[in-house]
């Protein structure tokens, strides 16, 4: 498919997606800061579609950008994103979705660190896959094992490390402030 077929279907694919948000034109333009006209000729393929204009789009419909151009369908359903290290520690992404939900498999090697309690917005889930994880959250330092898993709100002072008997490999999810993953063994009232 060429470039200016591609471009062609942008068009009609923003009017599908937005009728099937239910959303108008007036509150689209609202949500974006984009003129209804500008709206009005992109859809009807008066208007090349570019990035300054896309992005705001994928945005407020909150879907990524290939749904909106058309990109062709992942065929590998394979996340073959790189580790990235930072402060020896390896973290390797396992979405992606930016300023969605982010989640990493993360290694800390062995050693004993000094908490520095840190905090910032969003919400943490963290499932241990093996090691011993130290956390530290508030007032609350504890050792959670392999299995075990722990949630949070980042605006509490935390911090998490090896409890230096070796590495630690967990699963961190975390999301902007509001989106809470809950994790029970057994519902509420139930023995």
């Amino acid at each position: 498919m060429s470039a200016e077929d591609v471009l062609a279907e942008v068009g009609p694919r923003l009017r599908r997606i937005r009728k099937e948000r239910e959303v108008t034109l007036a509150a689209l333009s609202e949500a974006t800061g984009i003129s209804v006209s500008t709206l009005s000729r992109l859809e009807s393929g008066l208007r090349k579609p570019s990035l300054e204009l896309l992005l705001p789009i994928a945005q407020a419909h909150q879907v990524p950008l290939d749904e909106l151009v058309g990109a062709p369908p992942v065929t590998d359903p394979r996340v073959r994103a790189k580790p990235l290290v930072r402060h020896g520690r390896t973290f390797w992404p396992l979405t992606r979705q930016p300023g969605g939900l982010q989640a990493f498999k993360v290694l800390v090697p062995v050693g004993v660190e000094e908490p520095e309690p840190r905090t910032h917005e969003g919400y943490e889930w963290l499932y241990v896959l093996s090691g011993r994880l130290r956390m530290v959250i508030g007032e609350h330092d504890v050792v959670l094992a392999a299995g075990e898993a722990a949630e949070f709100d980042t605006r509490v002072p935390h911090w998490f490390g090896s409890t230096g008997e070796g590495p630690v490999e967990f699963l961190s999810l975390f999301g902007p402030q509001g989106e809470r993953m809950h994790v029970r063994a057994r519902p509420r009232g139930k023995a």
